[in-house]
């Protein structure tokens, strides 16, 4: 039996942007094995797509939420409701600019 994977966009409202945050996010899900990518928002959000197996993704979710780079300040964090997907869409986590 195939591991299900699964698809969730997030959104990290805080003092995230100008403390390397995108740097460690990708450093983070490479660890984990989750793809997908994160970027800047013109509202001093980061925002982005996680693509893996569940528990990694949870272990991600988790990591977004109380986390983060070490001089960041994260208030809250948003996630759509995790959709199942038959294969990755992305080779690895990047950073788009």
């Amino acid at each position: 039996m195939s591991t299900k994977l699964f698809a969730c966009d997030f959104e990290v409202f805080g003092t995230v942007q100008g403390v390397f945050f995108r740097k460690y996010t990708q450093k983070q899900a490479s660890s984990l094995g989750i793809r997908g990518w994160c970027m800047n928002t013109r509202d001093d959000t980061v925002k982005g797509q996680l693509e893996g197996e569940e528990k990694p993704m949870n272990e991600m979710k988790h990591w977004l939420q109380t986390k983060g780079s070490p001089s960041s300040r994260i208030d809250k964090a948003v996630f759509s409701v995790p959709k199942e997907i038959t294969s990755y869409s992305f080779k690895d986590f990047s950073i788009r600019r």
